[in-house]
Formats: C-alpha cells, structure tokens, sequence
C-alpha cells in the first residue's frame, strides 16, 4: 500500500466488479466463448472448457490462448461474445450511482473485455458518465490482465504513475502485477478471494461488494490528502 501520495486515479474492472458474480453474466459470456470455440474455430464441444481453463491460466483469457494458438480474428471474437440482451442480467443501480459520486478520483475502466460492451455495460448500470475513460484488450495490443504489458499500457496512456492509481478487480491474480507496480489494490468479491495463492500480498484491501469501496477506500484518501471531489 502506498504511503504519503496524493491519489489520483481509480482504475475499475468491469464484469463481476461493478455488478454482483450472481448475474449470470459472465457465465452467459463464457457460454458465448465455448461457442465461438466450436462454430468459428472447429474445436470439439467435448474439450472446449478444458481448453478455455488452461488458457485462462496460461495467457490471462480464452481469447489471447485463440489469438496465440489458433491465429483468430479478435475482433470477430469480441463481437460474438459479447452478444447478449444485458438488460436480462443487469439493471440500473441508484447505489452504484450514489458510490461512485462519493468517490473524488478520476475514474477508469481497466477491463479485458471490449470498449463497446464497456458501454454497454456502464448504460445499462445507468453509471457512463462517471467514468471519463475506457482502457481495454485493444489499448493492451490484445493481451490480457495479468500481463505487465497491460498495466504498463494502462499507465502510460492516463500519464499516471503507479502510486496515483487504485485499482480494483474481483480476481487476485489479476491485482498481484499492479501491486508490484506500486498501485494500491482492491479485491472485491462476496466474502470469497480467488485464487488463494495471491493473497495476502496481491491485496492492499478486500470487500465483499463494490458498494462498500467508497467507505474502504475513504481512509486511504483522507490520509493522502484527497480532499475534494473533481467533475465527473
């Protein structure tokens, strides 16, 4: 955790962060992502979720093991699997609105995920303007969190340095290279840390909601000095 420095940024992942695991989303999404497996790259419906575990753990997502392994298109991959009527798995949130209004840093999505199902997601969630920009897979040159590159990437494009930024995401492994960084981390998750074998060190900070982060992080701010909130 950092000590004596004004923060200046929060970087927020998306799916499962802003919106509770219980969505339904993501497993909508992984569905998309074994479908694609089997209609657009000809891989059997019988090894496609042994497959999509070894590339999570080897490249950080299914998609930068098909990029690597099976040369796809990701623009085609990011397309298809993002597909779906968001209005069935989530809805507008007053208290995701009223906590993100209490938050005074500027705000950034940091996500794996696409631009376009970034918006999508944060007008459905009726939260868009609260976040002045969206870093995504394509800012990463199509790599994935937990690769350097992605963080390094994220960095340079907001010219912020590690010590301004804090940064939250529902999955440990994915917190552990911004830790190293200098970033201050935020595990959210309902009571239940992923991947035990980053913790403690990848956590600065564990909530079980997002709606608890302005209330987690308020000690941090208040003791490094930010004091007023910026526009939004």
């Amino acid at each position: 955790m950092t000590d004596n420095s004004v923060f200046q940024f929060l970087l927020c992942d998306l799916d499962d962060t802003l919106y509770r695991t219980h969505s339904g989303l993501m497993q909508a999404i992984g569905d998309r992502i074994s479908r694609y497996m089997v209609e657009h790259v000809g891989i059997s419906p019988d090894v496609t979720q042994q497959l999509r575990s070894h590339y999570h753990d080897e490249y950080g997502t299914s998609m930068r093991g098909l990029i690597v392994n099976y040369d796809i298109d990701p623009e085609s991959y990011l397309g298809f699997v993002h597909d779906l009527p968001l209005e069935q798995y989530i809805q507008p949130s007053a208290a995701l609105d009223e906590m993100l209004t209490g938050i005074p840093l500027r705000k950034v999505i940091f996500t794996n995920a696409s631009r376009e199902h970034a918006r999508r997601v944060l007008r459905v969630l009726g939260v868009p303007y609260h976040f002045e920009r969206i870093i995504d897979v394509r800012d990463f040159a199509f790599h994935s969190k937990p690769h350097p590159l992605a963080y390094q990437r994220g960095l340079r494009i907001l010219g912020a340095r590690p010590p301004q930024c804090i940064i939250v995401d529902d999955t440990a492994r994915n917190l552990a290279p911004a830790m190293e960084m200098g970033m201050t981390t935020v595990l959210v998750g309902n009571g239940q840390p992923t991947d035990t074998r980053y913790l403690p060190g990848a956590v600065d900070l564990h909530i079980e909601d997002v709606l608890g982060l302005a209330d987690a992080i308020q000690p941090l701010l208040a003791s490094s000095g930010n004091t007023s909130a910026p526009g939004h």
